[in-house]
C-alpha cells in the first residue's frame, strides 16, 4: 500500500508527503553533468540574474497570512482595549471618591476600553461555532477589566463585609477551633456555626505563607468569576448547540451579576458549588424514556440542543454519592444556599426528565442535619421570626435599606438596579414567549430561575432576600435574555430573516446598555467600599485602646475593621434601626446614646468618613444627619474626644459628668 501511494505521488508530480516535485525532477533530468571538482573547492556562486526571488520562511509566511485573516479581526479590538485599559489604570482617582463612587473617577479611556471589548466580542460571535476560543478570551478579558481595578489599585481591603470575614479567618487561625455555642454580638455566632468556608480560607492562608486573608482578599471577584465560567458553559451547552447563544448568555451573566456577592464570602463560595451541582444534574440525571420529541431536531428550536443521553439508576446513584461532599460543603459554609439548592432540585422534579428524588432527599437530609446540630441556635431563632415575616411580600422584598437612599449617587445606584432587573427580566420573558420550542427544551433553566422566588414570602434575610433570589435566578434569566437578542441560525422564514437583520444593531446596543447598568450598580457606592489606610489605623487604635469587654459604638457596621477583634468587645451600631427612631435620636444624640450604655460599662464611639457615606447611602440618616450627630457628641460633656483627624473621631463616654 505504501509503495502504491509513493508511485501514484511520483506520477502526479508530488512526493510521498504531498509536496510538489515537478520543478526538481525537471532540473535533474535536463541539467548537464558537472565535472568533478577537487576536494575543498568552494562552490561557485550562482548567477543572480536568473535566480528566483528568495521566499520568506514558512513560519513568517503563515504569520503574514494570519495578520490578513479572521484572527487579526478578532485580535485587534482586544489589543486596543488592553492598551486603553492599561493607560487609564493609573488615572483612576480612587483616593478622592465622592458621592458617585468610581463613576466620575474612571477616565474616559476606561469606559472606551469596555466599549471596544464589547464590540470585539460581538465580532467574534460571527465565528463562534468554528473559533469558540475567541469569545472565551473576550469574556475573560471583560471579567478582568471590570473587576480587577480594585485588586490592583487598592491598598486596603475593599468592602466592609470582606474585612469582617478577614477578622473571622484571623480568629480561626489564632484559636484553631470554632465555638458554635458562644454568644457574640452582631450575629457573629453564626460564623462559628457555619465555618466551612472560613476553614478553607484559613488553610489557604497557611498554604500561601501570608499573614492574613487580606493579602489576597480583593482578588476574590476575579477568581470566583473565572471559576464560574466553565460551569456556566456546561449548563448552557446542555440546552443549546449555538455557541453564539452560549457565549452571549455567559457575557450577560457577567454584566448582570452586580449584586456584590462575589467577594470573599460564604455566599460566593457556596454559589460556585451550587452551580456545580446544577451542571451535573442537568447533564447526567436524565431519566430513561423521558426525552420524547426533545431529541428530534425537527421538533427543536434551531439553537436548542437535544436532551442529553439518559443515565441508568445505578449511574445516578453513583453521581449522588460523588455529589455528597459538594452538598456537604454547601451546608457547612452558608445558611441560605442549602435551602436554595433543595428548592431548585425540587423544581427540577416537576419535569419528567429530572424526576429523581434521591439527590433531593440526600440534600434535604444534610441540610436538616446541619440546621439541627451546628446551626441549631440560629435556625431556631429564625423560626421564631417567621410569624412576623411570613406573607409580608412588600417588607421581605424591600432592599436592605432602613429608608430611601439620599443623594444623587445612591439614587443613581438604586435606579440602575431597578433598570437592570427590568431589562434582564423583559428580555428573558420575551424569549420564553417568542421562542417556545427553546423554552420547552430549556424548561429546567426556567424552573431553576424561579425556584427560589417563594422565599420572598417567608423571610427578608436581613433585607437581602430580594438580592439572593435575583442571584439564584440569574443563570436561567441570562440564558433567555441572550436568546432574545441572538436570533436562531438556519431559520429561513421572513420573521427569522428580519430578526437576524435587527440583531446586527440590537445585540451590541443591548450589551452596551447592560454594561452601562452594571457600572453604577457595582461601583456607584465605592465611597462605602474603599477606606483610606489612615482611617483603618484610627479604628484599630480605638479598639486597642478600649479595655476588653468594653462597648464600642458606631453609626453603622458598614466600615472596614468594624469587627476587628470582634470576640473581645460588644458592639452597638446605633443607626441601624427604623428611620423614625433615628430622627428621634438626632434631637439629642448624646442623651440617646448615654441612655443605651449599661451602667459601669466602658464605652467608646468611633465615627469615620466611611460611616458618613454608609448612613446616607443606606438611608439611615437624612442629608447632614451624620455631621449633626458628630458635632453634637463632640460638644456634649457626656463624651470626651480621644482622637480626631480627617480620618474620623474617637470619643470616650464619661458617665460621671453631668450635663
Amino acid at each position: 500500500m505504501q509503495h502504491d501511494q509513493e508511485s501514484r505521488a511520483v506520477s502526479e508530480g508530488t512526493g510521498p508527503d504531498g509536496r510538489e516535485q515537478g520543478a526538481a525532477t525537471a532540473t535533474a533530468d535536463t541539467a548537464p553533468p558537472r565535472a568533478e571538482e577537487p576536494a575543498g573547492t568552494p562552490p561557485a556562486p550562482e548567477d543572480p540574474a536568473g535566480a528566483a526571488p528568495p521566499r520568506p520562511p514558512a513560519g513568517t509566511a503563515r504569520g503574514l497570512a494570519a495578520l490578513r485573516g479572521p484572527a487579526a479581526l478578532a485580535l485587534a479590538p482586544l489589543l486596543v482595549a488592553a492598551a486603553l485599559w492599561l493607560w487609564s489604570l493609573s488615572r483612576i482617582g480612587f483616593r478622592s471618591i465622592d458621592e458617585f463612587g468610581l463613576l466620575d473617577r474612571f477616565p474616559v479611556s476606561f469606559y472606551a476600553s469596555l466599549v471596544v471589548l464589547t464590540l470585539g466580542f460581538v465580532l467574534t460571535l460571527r465565528r463562534a461555532g468554528t473559533a469558540p476560543a475567541w469569545p472565551a478570551v473576550y469574556s475573560v478579558a471583560m471579567l478582568f477589566a471590570l473587576k480587577a481595578p480594585p485588586a490592583i489599585l487598592y491598598d486596603t481591603v475593599r468592602y466592609a463585609w470582606a474585612s469582617k470575614h478577614d477578622a473571622i479567618i484571623t480568629r480561626l487561625l489564632a484559636e484553631g477551633t470554632v465555638h458554635p455555642g458562644a454568644e457574640l454580638t452582631g450575629g457573629m455566632s453564626a460564623y462559628d456555626q457555619w465555618p466551612g468556608f472560613f476553614a478553607l480560607d484559613a488553610a489557604l492562608v497557611r498554604a500561601f505563607g501570608v499573614d492574613a486573608a487580606a493579602s489576597f482578599i480583593n482578588w476574590a471577584p476575579v477568581v470566583l468569576g473565572l471559576l464560574t465560567l466553565p460551569l456556566l458553559l456546561l449548563v448552557y451547552r446542555t440546552f443549546s448547540d449555538d455557541w453564539r447563544l452560549v457565549w452571549t448568555a455567559v457575557w450577560i451573566f457577567q454584566l448582570a451579576n452586580w449584586v456584590g456577592q462575589d467577594y470573599l464570602s460564604p455566599q460566593g463560595f457556596s454559589y460556585l458549588l451550587y452551580l456545580t451541582v446544577l451542571a451535573v444534574v442537568v447533564r447526567h440525571f436524565v431519566r430513561p424514556g423521558s426525552a420524547g420529541p426533545l431529541r428530534d431536531r425537527a421538533f427543536l428550536d434551531p439553537a436548542a440542543a437535544a436532551v442529553p443521553p439518559a443515565t441508568t439508576a445505578r449511574r445516578r446513584a453513583v453521581a449522588v454519592v460523588l455529589l455528597v461532599p459538594v452538598v456537604a460543603a454547601v451546608n457547612a459554609s452558608h445558611q441560605l444556599t442549602p435551602l436554595m439548592l433543595c428548592m431548585t432540585l425540587a423544581a427540577l422534579c416537576l419535569t419528567r426528565r429530572y424526576r429523581n428524588l434521591g439527590l433531593l432527599a440526600v440534600s434535604g437530609a444534610l441540610m436538616l442535619a446541619w440546621y439541627l446540630t451546628m446551626g441549631r441556635e440560629l435556625f431556631l431563632g429564625t423560626l421564631a421570626t417567621l410569624r412576623e415575616k411570613l406573607g409580608d411580600l412588600l417588607g421581605n422584598s424591600r432592599p436592605g435599606f432602613a429608608g430611601d437612599p439620599t443623594g444623587p449617587g445612591p439614587e443613581l445606584v438604586g435606579n440602575a438596579n431597578v433598570l437592570m432587573i427590568l431589562v434582564l427580566g423583559g428580555l428573558a420573558v420575551a424569549a420564553v414567549l417568542l421562542r417556545r420550542r427553546l423554552a420547552r427544551s430549556a424548561l429546567p433553566l426556567i424552573l431553576a430561575a424561579g425556584a427560589s422566588a417563594p422565599l420572598v414570602a417567608v423571610n427578608d434575610y436581613g433585607g437581602e432576600m430580594i438580592f439572593r433570589v435575583y442571584l439564584f435566578g440569574l443563570p436561567g434569566a441570562a440564558f433567555f435574555a441572550a436568546a432574545a437578542i441572538v436570533p436562531a441560525a438556519g431559520a429561513a422564514s421572513r420573521a427569522a430573516l428580519a430578526a437576524r437583520r435587527a440583531a446586527v444593531v440590537a445585540l451590541p446596543l443591548a450589551l452596551v446598555a447592560m454594561l452601562a447598568g452594571f457600572l453604577p450598580s457595582y461601583y456607584g457606592k465605592e465611597g462605602m467600599h474603599y477606606v483610606q489606610p489612615g482611617e483603618i489605623e484610627l479604628t484599630r487604635r480605638a479598639f486597642d485602646r478600649a479595655p476588653e469587654g468594653a462597648l464600642v459604638l458606631a453609626a453603622t457596621g458598614a466600615f472596614t475593621d468594624a469587627y476587628y477583634r470582634y470576640d473581645r468587645y460588644e458592639r452597638w451600631f446605633f443607626t441601624e434601626q427604623e428611620v423614625d427612631e433615628n430622627l428621634r435620636m438626632l434631637k439629642d444624640p448624646a442623651g440617646y446614646l448615654a441612655g443605651g450604655i449599661p451602667a459601669g460599662r466602658p464605652a467608646y464611639v468611633i465615627l469615620t468618613p466611611t460611616q458618613a457615606e454608609a448612613v446616607i447611602g443606606e438611608g439611615y440618616l437624612p442629608p447632614g444627619g451624620f455631621a449633626t450627630l458628630t458635632d453634637s457628641l463632640k460638644k456634649s460633656p457626656l463624651f470626651a474626644v480621644v482622637e480626631e483627624s480627617r480620618f474620623g473621631v474617637v470619643l470616650r463616654y464619661r458617665p460621671t459628668t453631668t450635663g
